[in-house]
């Protein structure tokens, strides 16, 4: 039995948050979670920072490290802090998704509406997928630039319906 095994359950989590933030403070200037063999073996694997700003009245906005595996029908996105903590885990298969943001966890059967809680605005998870790769789907509402895809940067644009909203992807190379 460990030494933390019978203190009690928010202590032990106290003292395993602080061990935490100091071992990923240490590494703050490389930290990114690792790459997950199956994510590799499935081909389909992104990371890098992404930005979502949403306008309107009730304007939000946030930015996060973000790891992105799969494809539109089954995958998983991770987004977490410059010191690698994670903010939220969205899974999905083409009949269930999954969302956890710390000790919560909501499941659902629709993608889209796990990724609008979480980012305040309907993406085009289908349409990322293929800006991604290059490719100049349309998305009903968004433009896509692609222009800087080449240098890791991706910029989308919602116009319609309200609220406007901005997708900003920057890969790491």
């Amino acid at each position: 039995m460990s030494s933390t095994a019978g203190m009690a359950a928010p202590s032990r989590r106290r003292w395993l948050g602080l061990l935490a933030a100091g071992g990923t403070a240490l590494l703050s200037g490389c930290a990114q979670p690792p790459r997950a063999a199956s994510d590799a073996q499935r081909g389909d694997f992104w990371s890098g920072r992404l930005a979502v700003q949403v306008e309107g009245d009730a304007a939000r906005s946030f930015s996060a490290g973000f790891t992105l595996a799969g494809s539109a029908s089954a995958g998983s996105l991770l987004l977490y802090t410059p010191l690698g903590n994670a903010l939220a885990e969205l899974r999905w298969t083409p009949q269930h998704a999954v969302l956890k943001q710390g000790d919560r966890e909501r499941s659902s059967t629709s993608l889209q509406q796990l990724a609008r809680d979480l980012t305040g605005v309907d993406l085009p998870i289908e349409a990322l997928f293929a800006w991604l790769h290059g490719d100049a789907v349309q998305a009903a509402g968004w433009q896509a630039d692609l222009s800087r895809l080449q240098d890791g940067r991706l910029v989308a644009s919602r116009h319609a319906p309200e609220p406007q909203a901005t997708l900003r992807v920057v890969l790491e190379r």
